[in-house]
């Protein structure tokens, strides 16, 4: 069954002391997720997969992979309460996933489309989620300066415009967190960005491994300072 792989996809990357929930709450949720895509997927053009085992493992286990990373970087925050904007959101992901296992955070998905909208209120409703509310609008719109990090997944290329509009979204001190392919399509992508913005810029980028995942993955974080 897939929901084993999904179970010991879990327990490769998740360190039950960097998450708030326990790792069965963990596992349940992220099956009725897993559910939730599958039932709109066809209508709403979420998520491309050929089957569940491929929706697992590209988009759940992808978007929790870096969850050690993420919560070393908040910790360093003065934050009490812990602010995480999902930027372009679409299917949730990976704001969702990371929800799940970050209880004690709160979460905006942002999300510019009605339809995908409407489907990550149903989520949350359906999970139980108060940790997390949609905001239906462009990245542009959202209130500036309100959250501890920007995380984003297969959001847009990272043109010097576009790192502009997410740092904006971003308290002092916040950071960026862009979930990426190969290594050095990431480098050239923040080499030329840097070109075009104020100094003070500072990225960097991090190797991940995905289970059961065959390609190349990468995280890049991204402070403005």
């Amino acid at each position: 069954m897939n929901d084993v792989q999904l179970e010991k996809g879990l327990e490769k990357i998740i360190s039950l002391e960097a998450i708030g929930n326990s790792s069965s709450v963990v596992l349940s949720l992220l099956q009725k997720y897993v559910e939730e895509i599958e039932l709109f997927n066809e209508a709403y053009g979420l998520v491309k997969v050929k089957d569940r085992r491929e929706l697992i493992v590209k988009h759940i286990l992808d978007s929790l992979t870096p969850l050690g990373i993420i919560t070393r970087l908040l910790e360093e925050s003065a934050s009490e309460v812990w602010q995480i904007a999902d930027v372009g959101s679409g299917a949730g992901l990976p704001g969702l996933p990371l929800a799940i296992c970050l209880p004690g955070a709160e979460f905006t998905l942002i999300e510019r489309m009605g339809r995908r909208a409407g489907f990550l209120r149903n989520c949350i409703a359906v999970l139980g989620l108060p940790n997390v509310r949609v905001e239906e609008t462009e990245m542009e719109k959202a209130a500036p300066g309100s959250f501890d990090t920007a995380v984003f997944r297969a959001f847009r290329p990272l043109e010097p415009a576009i790192l502009k509009g997410l740092l904006r979204l971003l308290k002092p001190g916040g950071f960026l967190a862009a979930w990426k392919g190969r290594f050095e399509s990431s480098r050239e992508e923040m080499l030329a960005a840097e070109k075009s913005l104020p100094p003070g810029l500072e990225w960097e980028i991090h190797p991940l491994t995905v289970p059961f995942l065959e390609e190349e993955r990468h995280l890049t974080i991204i402070r403005h300072c």
